[in-house]
C-alpha cells in the first residue's frame, strides 16, 4: 500500500512539473500575429476579460480564455491600463501582460522646427503619422477658437520642439501641448528681461524673438541680432528686416525678394512701417526667446551677412557699407557672396 501512495504522489508531482514546464513554455512563447505589428486599443473600463478578447480579435492566434488565466495568476489584471498599444512580433504572453500594465503606449513624435510659420506647422500636422486631422477644414481663426485663444492670431504662439504621441491622438491635442509649452517658455524669458527694454509686453518680446530667430544664421549670433533691432528701436530707426517683408508677402513670395517688394506695404513691411510688425512671423525657440529679452550689450545698428551663416555688425552707416561691399558685392578683396544682404540694406 505505501508503495501505492508513493507511486501514486511520484505521479501527480511530475504531472504539476509538467503542467509548470508547459505553462512556462507558452508564457514565453512569441504569440502569432496576423501582420508584423498588430495595432490594439484598450478603452477605459475594458475588463480583463474583455482585453484577452480583444486581443484575440486582432487576429492573433491566443486563447482568450488561457491568457485570462494568465492575467488573473499574475495578480496584476487590475493594473492594465488603457490606451493604444502596437503589438510586435515576438511578444510573449508575459511581455504582452508587462506592456499593459506599464501603459506602453504605441507612440509616433512629430517635429516642430524652430523659425517654422504656422502654415508650416498645419502641413506638418496633416502628414503626421496616425495623427488624427480633427482640426481639417477649420481656417487659422476657427482653430484658435477651437484652442481656447478666439481672436488670437496664431502665428508664433507653438513652441517648436519634438512632440510625442500615442496612436490616434488628435492634431489639436497636440497644438494645445505646443501652445502651453509656448506659454510657458515665453513667460520664464519675460520674467528674465534686461532693464529697460523698449519692449511694452511679452508678445512684443515673442515678435522680435521670432524676427531673431529668422534672421540668425550662426546660433551665437542671437544675442547681437537682438541688439541690432533693440537699439533700432530705442532710436526710432525702421527695423528694415527682410523675413517681415516675406511673411507679409505670403504666397505672393516666389523665392526672389525685389526693390518693389520692398517698397510695398503690408502690416509686416517693417520698411515702411515703424516699430516691431503687428504679430510674429514665425515660431522662435528658446534661445531666440532669450536673446530678445537679453540682447547683447552692443551699440551695433546694422548687420550684413558675411557668407558662411554668421553676420558682420556695425554702428555706422559707413562702416556697414564697408561691410557690404567687402561680404556682399566683393569689393576690399573679399570674394562675392550670394547671400541677401541682411538688416540696414
Amino acid at each position: 500500500m505505501r508503495r501505492f501512495f508513493l507511486t501514486l504522489f511520484l505521479l501527480c508531482a511530475f504531472a504539476v512539473l509538467g503542467l509548470g514546464a508547459g505553462a512556462l513554455w507558452w508564457l514565453n512563447r512569441p504569440l502569432q500575429l496576423p501582420a508584423p505589428s498588430v495595432d490594439l486599443s484598450v478603452e477605459p473600463g475594458t475588463t480583463p476579460r474583455g482585453i484577452t478578447q480583444l486581443v484575440a480579435d486582432t487576429g492573433t492566434q491566443v486563447n482568450p480564455q488561457l491568457l485570462y488565466a494568465w492575467f488573473r495568476f499574475s495578480g496584476q489584471d487590475r493594473q492594465i491600463r488603457a490606451g493604444s498599444y502596437e503589438l510586435e512580433r515576438g511578444v510573449t504572453p508575459r511581455t504582452l501582460l508587462n506592456v499593459l500594465v506599464r501603459g506602453e503606449e504605441a507612440t509616433r513624435s512629430v517635429v516642430l522646427v524652430e523659425g517654422w510659420n504656422f502654415r508650416q506647422v498645419r502641413a506638418a500636422l496633416a502628414k503626421a503619422e496616425q495623427l488624427k486631422p480633427e482640426s481639417v477644414g477649420d481656417s487659422d481663426d476657427a482653430l484658435m477658437a477651437r484652442l481656447g485663444r478666439p481672436g488670437q492670431h496664431p502665428e508664433g504662439r507653438f513652441f517648436p520642439d519634438t512632440y510625442t504621441y500615442s496612436k490616434g491622438s488628435t492634431d489639436v491635442a497636440l497644438l494645445q501641448r505646443a501652445m502651453r509649452a509656448m506659454d510657458k517658455k515665453l513667460e520664464a524669458a519675460w520674467a528674465a528681461r534686461a532693464p529697460d527694454l523698449p519692449l511694452k509686453s511679452a508678445d512684443d518680446a515673442l515678435i522680435l524673438a521670432s524676427i531673431v530667430e529668422k534672421e540668425t544664421g550662426k546660433p551665437a549670433d542671437r544675442p547681437e541680432i537682438a541688439a541690432v533691432f533693440v537699439n533700432r528701436l530705442r532710436v526710432g530707426m525702421p527695423l528694415q528686416t527682410d523675413p517681415t517683408v516675406i511673411y507679409g508677402m505670403g504666397a505672393l513670395f516666389d523665392g526672389n525678394l525685389r526693390k518693389k517688394d520692398l517698397q510695398t506695404d503690408t502690416p509686416w513691411n517693417t520698411y515702411t512701417r515703424g516699430g516691431l510688425p503687428p504679430t510674429p512671423i514665425a515660431m522662435p525657440g528658446k534661445a531666440a526667446l532669450l536673446a530678445a529679452v537679453q540682447p547683447a550689450q552692443s551699440k551695433s545698428l546694422y548687420f550684413v551677412s558675411r557668407g558662411d551663416g554668421s553676420s558682420q555688425f556695425s554702428g555706422s552707416l559707413d562702416e556697414h557699407n564697408r561691410a557690404v561691399n567687402r561680404y556682399q558685392r566683393g569689393v576690399g578683396g573679399a570674394a562675392a557672396s550670394e547671400a541677401t544682404p541682411r538688416s540696414g540694406q
